[in-house]
């Protein structure tokens, strides 16, 4: 049996017993998107397809080094990290292509944990969308930058001076991408065998950084791409002596890295609920009201799109990523850009995202906001003709300018609490002020060279 069809627990246990495994890989998405997972026995995988199993719920309390976040929340030295329920996801099951016959199965948390869960919140957002009437579809498309190095080398090198894996500017390079076509093809037959299909695989502007679309699926699934891209990509990078980072921005000399969400709304016999040919650049009422909601709510839902303190280095003008929600059609200056297209792909890119986002809570953000635009009939401004970067906007469509900023608002956000629930924006909130409150006690490269001396 091939692992993508496996949909049924019955499917479950015949694709392990047929393949005489004795060990199955699970995983979880945290919150900043990191894949934390475990080896479990034939046995004990069986014992839990219908029931779930504990998992420790510190992976819900912790940040991206392991550090433990200083306020208690949904977790906490209180509840002594307890165990919190997880759930296998039977249909997420795929071969592991890198590892001698191996399966993997997605998790997800249930019960108390599932109020804070990523995937758990995304599908909360489809709920709603299915209550009106709608079904979405979902794409995340990638830049990220390969390094000649190592986990040993970058640390040694205290991550300076490091070689990328080509030099130059090379965008859109057929030579590039002729001369590492090894790397290329093994990437690409990786995500197909995978179940996370590539519709494009190019070389971007900037020293050995590439750029990957993922083929276009239900919204739940192609977060959950996402989600595995990431993680499999950096996986495949070190097994050939690579690093791939999705870090937002890794030097101030190039531009930063994209993590674009592409986003479209059927109804209920299938039919497009953007495409309007009757309207100019065949824009539904529905999709302009979806625009609305988005614009409206970006500055307020920022800090689930940019969760980083560095994806606010990425955002300044001339650097292909918006520092204000604005729209435009066909105009990639703008923070959210309406694609014009046949019944099957007209859609909406969301641009301000970045590759260091989590594609469950990113999606979430973009499609509730577009929701909620539709529900109350948001009118967006008029779109943006030319470039946004030089024209000026309305200090409400301004973006917040830091974390911290953005973090505040979405704690201020009534309508976030609304789509998300308190629960998800109460810890979701505390994890971002604690990454922000973690930075402040660095002390840059930047400070030490222009203070040292002459202060």
């Amino acid at each position: 049996m091939d692992a993508r069809y496996v949909k049924t627990i019955t499917d479950a246990r015949s694709i392990i017993e047929d393949r005489d495994l004795a060990f199955v890989k699970v995983g979880v998405f945290d919150i900043d998107g990191v894949l934390r997972g475990k080896y479990l026995s034939k046995d004990k995988f069986f014992s839990i397809l219908e029931t779930g199993f504990g998992f420790c719920d510190v992976v819900l309390g912790w940040d991206v080094n392991d550090q433990l976040y200083d306020t208690d929340s949904y977790t906490g030295w209180s509840n002594g990290y307890a165990d919190a329920k997880v759930m296998p996801i039977i249909d997420s099951c795929r071969e592991l292509p890198l590892e001698d016959n191996m399966l993997f199965f997605l998790l997800e948390f249930g019960d108390r944990a599932a109020h804070v869960c990523p995937r758990q919140t995304l599908k909360r957002v489809l709920k709603k969308a299915s209550d009106m009437g709608m079904t979405a579809t979902a794409a995340c498309e990638f830049e990220f930058f390969l390094f000649n190095e190592t986990p040993q080398s970058v640390r040694e090198k205290n991550y300076r001076d490091l070689t990328t894996f080509t030099p130059g500017n090379f965008g859109y390079s057929v030579l590039r991408a002729s001369v590492e076509h090894n790397f290329y093809e093994q990437l690409l037959a990786l995500c197909e065998e995978m179940d996370i299909p590539i519709e494009g695989l190019h070389t971007e502007t900037g020293p050995g950084v590439l750029e990957a679309a993922i083929a276009y699926d239900e919204a739940l699934k192609a977060a959950d791409k996402g989600a595995l891209f990431k993680t499999f990509t950096k996986i495949l990078a070190q097994k050939n002596d690579l690093m791939a980072t999705f870090m937002a921005k890794w030097s101030k000399d190039v531009p930063g890295q994209s993590g674009h969400i592409h986003l479209s709304l059927k109804g209920k016999d299938g039919e497009s609920l953007f495409f309007d040919a009757s309207k100019e650049n065949n824009i539904s009422d529905t999709m302009r009201h979806f625009i609305g909601g988005q614009q409206k709510l970006m500055p307020e839902l920022l800090a689930m799109i940019a969760p980083t303190i560095n994806s606010y280095t990425r955002m300044i003008p001339g650097f292909w990523a918006p520092t204000e929600a604005s729209w435009g059609v066909e105009n990639r200056t703008c923070a959210l850009r309406a694609i014009p297209g046949s019944e099957h792909s007209q859609r909406v890119e969301y641009r301000i995202a970045a590759a260091d986002m989590n594609p469950h809570i990113a999606i979430a953000a973009a499609l509730g906001s577009g929701l909620w635009g539709i529900e109350n009939r948001i009118e967006p401004t008029a779109a943006v003709v030319g470039n946004a970067y030089t024209q000026q906007f309305p200090d409400e469509l301004m973006l917040p300018k830091t974390l911290w900023d953005a973090a505040q608002a979405l704690k201020k956000s009534t309508v976030a609490r609304e789509l998300f629930g308190d629960a998800f924006v109460d810890h979701y909130v505390v994890t971002r002020e604690w990454e922000e409150r973690q930075f402040r006690k660095a002390i840059t490269d930047w400070e030490m060279q222009r203070y040292f001396e002459i202060i």
